[in-house]
């Protein structure tokens, strides 16, 4: 027998009565809010929780069909044949999806009778009846929507969506009445948990490295301490050498705490693209001339090489930018051995493949991060070259590890966190931009970065200048 799909009206006026009870958070707001004018108070919410949400929102979208008949009146004839029930549902920030099957074996008839605004951005969903298989492809949900279908149970899964920029979600699956012709109805509703999930996240990381990282600077600082009270109390050397470690230990603390409360910040808003766009070249100017003083004072020297005032225009963070055009420097500085010299160099207008190729064909490289490259897409790529002792193949995988050090290296007096690489990563991945990393032993180390250009400047590449 053919399937019969059930018609779009009698979909979302079944969705309607069934998806309150399972969006009681901002989603269930948001429908109350759009069909009363005003946000449901305690009582509501109580009645919403102990099962009348069904009842509660056919009240109101009945209020919703008299309050806008006028209006209705003078819309154009394929708006008004759209039920008030659709257009709710169409507005929910959580992605909502009506899903129809007629017999339980045949795996490639469940299919999308409606779906709102948010599901078909999510799983970009062209038209009804596309499979759902196409759009969904995690088994536990998909079995979870299967028990909501032909087993009348409802339930909800919690699943990750991988690439660059994962999410966290949960699903719910709730079986709806019967269609027409008998067919099997059930309701999916899509909550973002990725917020929440990497609150926890960075809260645990923060305490766990916090805890680690602290404890030796604090039991050296403690054991000082307890000598400057004992036999050394009235030595004035052993006085001012140990006064001059614990200052040092404690600056060593001080930053510690700066870059992991900047790396939670940096990780709690990753998954949100930012808006703002960056002159690329400028910032770099800005951040040369502010470490210009530090490069002085081990007589290293800069070389940069960038374009012209306008011409690597960027979206992104300025300050975020700024920190990390920052970190590569100052990590060069530091490895640069006196008298060298420290070249930076910025390429605009490239594409994805040569903003992500090798400097030095001979040098070892990797790609530390890859984002997801959209067709046509153009970036400015920036470049940090050093002339300090380098760094062998086997050590590029783990550089933007938290606290990881490369054994007998020194970066000079003022020694680091072991965090920068990794705030660079992440702010990077916040960007959709790219990071890498090539090495010649003994000859210096070059770390680069690329970041999608603005819309308007993302032309053909422009050749490099020391004019800026």
């Amino acid at each position: 027998m053919s399937p019969v799909k059930p018609s779009f009206e009698t979909a979302t006026r079944v969705a309607a009565r069934a998806a309150l009870p399972v969006l009681v958070g901002p989603a269930a707001i948001l429908v109350l809010a759009a069909a009363g004018g005003a946000r449901p108070g305690p009582a509501v919410l109580t009645a919403i929780l102990a099962g009348f949400g069904g009842l509660y929102l056919n009240a109101r979208v009945r209020r919703v069909e008299l309050e806008a008949a006028p209006v209705a009146a003078q819309a154009p004839a394929a708006q008004q044949k759209a039920p008030p029930f659709a257009m709710i549902l169409e507005r929910l920030p959580d992605p909502l999806m009506v899903i129809a099957a007629d017999e339980a074996d045949d795996l490639t008839g469940r299919r999308f009778v409606f779906a709102n605004a948010a599901a078909r951005e999510l799983f970009r969903i062209q038209r009804e009846g596309t499979l759902l298989v196409t759009a969904m492809r995690n088994p536990q949900v998909l079995e979870a929507v299967d028990e909501a279908l032909f087993g009348d149970i409802e339930r909800a899964v919690e699943y990750e969506t991988g690439g660059s920029q994962g999410r966290s979600w949960i699903a719910h699956a709730r079986p709806l009445s019967e269609g027409p012709e008998g067919s099997r109805l059930a309701m999916l509703v899509l909550r973002d948990e990725t917020d929440a999930r990497r609150s926890e996240r960075t809260r645990a990381d923060f305490l766990a490295n916090a805890s680690h990282e602290l404890r030796t600077p604090l039991a050296s600082l403690s054991g000082f301490i307890e000598t400057l009270r004992g036999h050394a109390k009235e030595d004035p050397v052993i006085r001012e050498k140990f006064l001059a470690i614990m200052q040092a230990q404690a600056e060593r603390m001080a930053r510690l705490i700066d870059d992991l409360m900047s790396l939670s910040r940096i990780e709690l808003n990753e998954h949100i693209a930012p808006l703002g766009r960056v002159d690329l070249a400028m910032a770099t100017i800005d951040v040369i001339d502010a470490l210009t003083p530090q490069a002085k004072e081990k007589a290293v020297s800069f070389d940069p090489v960038l374009p012209p005032r306008g011409a690597a225009v960027v979206e992104g963070d300025r300050d975020q930018i700024i920190q990390v055009v920052q970190n590569l420097i100052d990590n060069a500085i530091k490895y640069t051995p006196t008298d060298g010299v420290v070249r930076v160099e910025i390429f605009p207008g490239l594409a994805a493949d040569a903003a992500a190729g090798p400097r030095d064909p001979a040098a070892a490289r990797m790609s530390l991060l890859t984002p997801d490259h959209a067709a046509g897409e153009r970036y400015a790529a920036l470049r940090v070259t050093d002339r300090g002792p380098g760094l062998a193949r086997e050590h590029l995988p783990r550089l933007t590890e938290r606290f990881y050090r490369v054994e007998g290296q020194k970066s000079g007096d003022r020694s680091g966190t072991g965090l920068g690489l990794a705030i660079v990563k992440h702010i990077m991945n916040r960007h959709r931009g790219g990071l890498t990393v090539e090495s010649v032993q003994g000859e210096g180390a070059t770390f680069g970065i690329y970041l999608p250009m603005a819309k308007a400047v993302a032309t053909r590449p422009v050749a490099a200048s020391a004019e800026a």
